[in-house]
């Protein structure tokens, strides 16, 4: 694989997985080893997620654990991916990140998106919802706002002026959105690499340069598992795609289960559906496989950097091929 640091970045996003038989602090605890390893491995950034009231997620407090991780690292930036800005009052998150990028200068990112609560109960919970994310346009602006000065005489006293980066998760028509604010865009290839690749190029022609960027800047968000084998590497992916079929018939995020689980169960034909589905588009095999596989993704969508979000059962194996990766990119240990 032919990419450079110097010319495409290679980033972690961590949500923070649970695990049959680990607990919630298990995984947080987890979260903050791993990120000390992607420091160790060169990777550019770290980012944590936000989730409520998911079983199989226990990242649910962003800017905190954002705050955990940046404290036990010293270089790799560290941030969010991201923020879920319906759930939340604007002055709120800009102080959040006002204060983290005062107590680690130059290291703080804050990616920002639009989901809302995964059930209606979680959404009362919040005391928000959908009418929170329609309003995402007006609340966005307003927490921008708060970095260059306040508005209507309120002001986020450790945010302003602070030079946070801002970057929108986004897809279809999200990536509009990013372009009109000319803010960086984090989009995943949810309809396969084509639908991503057209919303990336609209999202190049109708970028609006802004004091917070310039010009247009593309995360692509990808799974990739590299095992010895691409039978291995396939099989390791088994237990995410089994969660999100879960989520999708029943509900509810569930912890991970082995793979050997996920094989020996009997689904029915809508699971089977959404099981290969879930499979559809993530990057795995060898090393020569994912090598080929990342360069078509970096050629097709002219990515400026790769946010990996890969998650597995077995520890070891993820630790692992986040490590490979990490040498097939050509990145300088720390």
């Amino acid at each position: 694989m032919t990419p450079t640091p110097a010319s495409v970045r290679f980033s972690i996003l961590d949500r923070s997985r649970v695990r049959r038989g680990q607990s919630a602090a298990d995984a947080l605890r987890e979260t903050v080893d791993f990120a000390i390893l992607a420091q160790r491995w060169g990777f550019h950034r770290f980012w944590v997620a936000e989730h409520h009231s998911v079983p199989g997620v226990a990242g649910t407090s962003p800017t905190v654990l954002a705050a955990a991780v940046a404290a036990a690292t010293t270089r790799i930036r560290v941030g969010t991916g991201g923020v879920m800005l319906p759930n939340h009052r604007p002055l709120v998150v800009a102080e959040q990140f006002g204060v983290l990028g005062a107590l680690f200068p130059g290291r703080i990112d804050m990616g920002l998106g639009r989901s809302v609560g995964f059930t209606d109960g979680v959404r009362r919970a919040l005391a928000h919802g959908l009418a929170d994310a329609e309003d995402f346009d007006a609340n966005l602006a307003e927490l921008l706002d708060y970095f260059d000065g306040g508005r209507a005489g309120v002001h986020a006293e450790s945010a302003e002026g602070a030079k946070i980066p801002a970057f929108l998760l986004a897809t279809g028509a999200g990536a509009e959105r990013a372009a009109r604010f000319g803010l960086p865009l984090v989009i995943a290839p949810v309809g396969g690499l084509d639908t991503m690749t057209r919303a990336i190029e609209r999202y190049r022609a109708e970028f609006r340069p802004s004091a917070r960027a310039e010009a247009p800047y593309v995360v692509v968000s990808a799974s990739i598992m590299i095992a010895d084998s691409a039978e291995q590497a396939h099989r390791l992916l088994l237990p995410e795609a089994w969660a999100s079929v879960h989520s999708r018939t029943r509900g509810e995020f569930p912890a991970l289960i082995p793979p050997g689980d996920v094989e020996a169960m009997r689904m029915t034909a809508r699971e089977r559906e959404l099981f290969t589905e879930a499979l559809g588009g993530q990057i795995h095999g060898t090393e020569d496989d994912v090598a080929e596989a990342v360069e078509e993704v970096i050629t097709r969508t002219g990515a400026d950097e790769i946010l990996v979000h890969t998650s597995t059962f077995d520890r070891t194996a993820r630790r692992e091929s986040h490590e490979r990766l990490a040498r097939l990119a050509g990145l300088t240990p720390g």
